[in-house]
């Protein structure tokens, strides 16, 4: 790669940088493309050479949550493989998503209320592509065979918007309560997936 093509590369993250530093505070909406440019140290003028407008600077951080976030839920499957447990395994990586990048989970979850139309619709189609994975998991003969469960999308969906949820509360908490909210947060996983089980022999008359 050439220098030139590195320096944009590298102007272009730092946008991107500026812009999640500066939205934790009052969210993504709400800033200026001026404070944007000041806070990464370029003129507004070359924000214009990586990025239409702030909307498209909007959909480019939701690209980055959602690559980074589908790079570590492919690692938990290898890992659900190793120990067998969906649910430990998917907690554990999430919360290593959370302490690693907490200016990108604050921008999933706090901002899918307000900004533009197409930035929240954003947001919303990642979220639920992660609940299709989750479905997939759940759907799995490995899990069929060990528990079938009962309509799988919504609870896929469900268990997607609690951890996401649980996510934001994490990140004002110190590690003896982030432990207390992971043993908490594994609890009422496993009582959605026992209760799907039971809605699933009971539809099927087993007991």
């Amino acid at each position: 790669m050439s220098t030139r093509a590195e320096q944009k590369l590298k102007t272009r993250q730092s946008i991107i940088d500026a812009a999640l530093d500066l939205s934790k505070d009052k969210g993504f909406p709400a800033l200026s493309l001026r404070e944007v440019t000041r806070q990464a140290g370029i003129a507004p003028a070359t924000f214009y050479r990586h990025f239409v407008d702030m909307e498209d600077l909007g959909l480019a951080l939701v690209d980055q949550v959602s690559l980074i976030l589908r790079q570590l839920m492919r690692q938990a499957r290898q890992r659900v493989k190793i120990k067998g447990s969906v649910v430990n395994t998917s907690v554990e990586t999430f919360m290593e998503f959370v302490e690693n990048y907490p200016n990108l989970i604050r921008l999933l979850n706090t901002d899918i209320a307000s900004g533009p139309k197409p930035f929240r619709e954003s947001i919303i189609r990642e979220t639920r592509r992660f609940a299709e994975e989750l479905t997939d998991d759940l759907n799995s003969k490995e899990q069929r065979d060990r528990q079938p469960l009962a309509h799988v999308p919504e609870l896929a969906e469900m268990m997607v918007l609690l951890v996401f949820n649980q996510g934001v509360a994490a990140l004002e908490m110190d590690t003896e309560q982030r432990k207390q909210l992971i043993k908490k947060l594994n609890l009422e996983l496993r009582m959605l997936l026992a209760g799907s089980h039971a809605l699933y022999l009971k539809i099927h008359g087993k007991k």
